[in-house]
């Protein structure tokens, strides 16, 4: 393997390359052994280059945004008892709902999945370049209720309205406060039509209305939160249980 000369190395720190001092010498060698053209090679280089960015900037936003590594899209078990529209879930993959600032709503019982679902798609907009955060419903709340405390919470709905896609987990579980039910329809107006929101919840829209304290305001925002809205609905077998642990056959 070629070794890369002194130069060629410091070069390539000031250039904010040194990665590709590792994959360099390779790539020199099989270049010399095809007779590769100049300007071939360093497309080679530079692509792969490009693409190591790439997935390195994919992954800090997914860590940014706090999705769960596993919970990909493509990690999501076909063999699983759950219906669901496939259509619609390649559609929503494309992410273009985010172009047109449309909401995902995913409906379904307890454990068919929901959460993994909005995660992937999570993780697909990361790959395309979007901001994305993923947060609890409760969590958000407890968020917004502790900022208030040190004078933040300008800062926090800031962060929570400027994200391209915001992922709430478990939405409309428990009935909410006056001050939460403020925080929700605030965060969920300022998204309106400027940025995606995908919601999933065990209860259907219409039951949402009893969670909010005002029911105006709960009218409101839920009907601007579902009529651009898709709805991914999700029922069968409790996925978790595929995710079991078990004893393995034949260890004593």
């Amino acid at each position: 393997m070629s070794e890369l000369s002194l130069d060629l190395r410091a070069a390539l720190r000031r250039l904010k390359l040194s990665p590709m001092v590792e994959t360099l010498p390779e790539r020199l060698r099989l270049a010399r052994e095809r007779s590769m053209p100049h300007q071939d090679f360093l497309e080679l280089v530079l692509a792969e280059e490009c693409e190591r960015r790439n997935q390195l900037a994919t992954s800090l936003r997914a860590q940014k945004a706090r999705l769960d590594s596993a919970l990909c899209l493509e990690t999501w078990d076909e063999t699983a008892k759950v219906t669901l529209d496939r259509q619609l879930l390649a559609e929503l993959a494309s992410t273009r709902f985010l172009e047109a600032h449309h909401n995902v709503l995913i409906l379904g019982p307890v454990g068919v999945g929901k959460t993994h679902l909005a995660c992937g798609l999570g993780h697909a907009a990361c790959r395309r370049g979007y901001s994305v955060l993923f947060v609890r419903t409760e969590g958000m709340l407890k968020q917004l209720r502790a900022s208030r405390l040190d004078h933040s919470v300008e800062r926090e709905m800031r962060r929570l309205v400027a994200v391209d896609l915001l992922i709430l987990d478990d939405f409309g579980l428990d009935s909410l406060d006056p001050t939460e039910s403020r925080d929700i329809y605030e965060v969920l107006l300022e998204r309106h039509q400027r940025r995606s929101t995908i919601v999933t919840s065990n209860r259907a829209p219409e039951e949402w209305l009893s969670t909010l304290s005002d029911p105006l305001r709960a009218q409101s925002v839920i009907d601007r939160l579902t009529n651009a809205a898709y709805e991914l609905v999700l029922d069968g077998e409790s996925y978790r249980r595929r995710q079991k642990p078990s004893l393995k056959k034949g260890r004593s």
